[in-house]
């Protein structure tokens, strides 16, 4: 197992440089820089020129690459920003809680959600609260976070006055982001596990325990849920990650102060070393997140212990 782990926290580190690499030469393309922002368009060529050289911008796309690989490689350090001259590495650490905060709130009320909509609905395939239940999770799949987000502001900010649009302040603030990133991941993982089950239950050694006796109840939570639920948590892995990346566009929506907010206004000040922070930590994430998935799943189910170990 600790060989195996080795060898995927390896392939991350390649992955990362790649992602690095990928974003450095995205930004480079693109139109315009954080010079271009920071003098506006009254400033004259030579006193962009000169900006430029005091920030390094006009270093070539590989010297800049390399200076920030150094910098990592022998300080941990992301650079500082172009834009406020403070640490990457400081900015994103008092942002990146807020996120951390909002991912893990919708992933438990995805889980909660959609395990209940999958059992509630296998308990009695093929009837009017499945074929509800299921399509509401394929209406809830399809509709684009982002829509969701100004429904749910429109009917419970707006309409009712029950809970507030932007900010960060307690609970209140965190409830409408948090549904509207967690629903759509919330049907997929109500799909998915409904099929699961469905598929447990007509395996041998289910109909074996209900032909020795034991209650229905029973089956279901040691048999059915228990071997159902391996195959969704690859599932809820993936979600982590979408999750993530979902942020970016819900954390701007309702002013929630976290790394997403952060890398859009980070963009679109072509501010370089703040977009390539924050995106390799929400990629680190991802691949930390997948690694977990995989060693729980391997840990729940001796065939993939057998191919890990």
């Amino acid at each position: 197992m600790l060989g195996y782990m080795l060898r995927r926290l390896a392939g991350g580190l390649i992955v990362l440089l790649v992602v690095s690499f990928l974003v450095f030469g995205a930004l480079d393309v693109a139109p315009g820089d954080a010079a271009d922002v920071l003098v506006g368009d009254s400033a004259s060529a030579q006193e962009k020129a000169a900006l430029r050289h005091d920030l390094g911008l006009d270093a070539s796309l590989l010297a800049r690459y390399g200076r920030f690989l150094a910098g990592l490689a022998l300080h941990g350090d992301l650079g500082r920003s172009v834009m406020s001259g403070r640490p990457v590495t400081e900015l994103i650490m008092e942002r990146f809680p807020y996120t951390v905060a909002l991912t893990l709130t919708a992933m438990g009320i995805a889980v909660a959600l959609g395990s209940l909509a999958a059992v509630i609905a296998s308990a009695r395939p093929g009837s009017w609260l499945d074929v509800v239940i299921m399509g509401g999770a394929l209406l809830g799949f399809s509709v684009p976070n982002f829509w969701l987000a100004l429904l749910l502001i429109f009917i419970f900010a707006m309409k009712l006055g029950w809970l507030p649009v932007t900010g960060a302040g307690g609970m209140s603030h965190l409830l409408l982001p948090a549904v509207s990133l967690a629903l759509p991941g919330a049907a997929v993982l109500a799909r998915m596990l409904r099929s699961s089950i469905m598929e447990v239950r007509s395996a041998d050694y289910v109909r074996t325990g209900h032909a020795k006796g034991m209650s229905g109840r029973y089956v279901f939570l040691h048999y059915v849920l228990r071997n159902g639920i391996v195959p969704v948590i690859t599932v809820v892995g993936l979600q982590f990650g979408r999750l993530l990346g979902g942020a970016f566009i819900i954390e701007t929506i309702f002013g929630w102060p976290g790394i997403g907010r952060l890398a859009v206004q980070a963009v679109f000040d072509r501010d370089e070393p703040v977009v390539v922070g924050v995106t390799l930590l929400i990629a680190a994430s991802y691949l930390l997140a997948n690694l977990a998935v995989d060693v729980l799943q391997a840990v729940l189910d001796p065939r993939v212990r057998g191919e890990v170990i």
